[in-house]
């Protein structure tokens, strides 16, 4: 139970006191920006799958044992939809050098796809918020955060668009 543990909470980040759900997305964060770095946005997504069947299995596990559904300290479904947030994103494809140039706008994809997934994620919006409220299980706890991820992977692109388009950079 206590690899289980460490595993949903991602190594305890969900103990935090205050906003266990950002910070536990700010843990993810740097791992996903890593895996796209050196393995790309396909890698991460299928990572995000895998990720998603083990931890469905393990929030299920866990509820059965305690009794409670969705419990704050969980933050694994974060790490989950940061991840496909980020691999949707359009242009966050680069190598280690790229980090630190700001011309092609990955650190800035990267800080968006942050602030969108945390808005669907905490506002939770139409479909969001309905599998949050209606479905139980590790699906509910993981299913509302998948959409978000998804809401956030693609706003960031339309985004980016925009801001390719309007010629504020490139």
């Amino acid at each position: 139970m206590k690899l289980n543990w460490l595993f949903l909470t991602l190594l305890k980040s969900g103990h935090a006191p205050k906003a266990p759900g950002t910070v536990g997305t700010l843990v993810s964060l740097p791992f996903g920006v890593v895996i796209l770095m050196f393995f790309g946005s396909q890698t991460l997504f299928m990572l995000s799958i895998l990720i998603t069947l083990i931890a469905i299995k393990a929030i299920d596990k866990h509820e059965a044992s305690c009794e409670t559904h969705d419990d704050s300290r969980i933050v694994i479904d974060e790490l989950v939809g940061m991840w496909i947030a980020l691999a949707i994103a359009p242009g966050i494809v680069f190598t280690m050098g790229d980090l630190g140039n700001f011309d092609n706008g990955i650190a800035i994809q990267i800080v968006m796809s942050f602030i969108f997934f945390r808005i669907y994620d905490i506002k939770k919006p139409s479909l969001i918020g309905r599998i949050d409220r209606e479905t139980k299980g590790g699906w509910g706890v993981m299913g509302d955060d998948i959409l978000a991820g998804f809401a956030a992977g693609i706003t960031t692109a339309l985004v980016w668009q925009l801001i390719l388009e309007s010629g504020l950079i490139g």
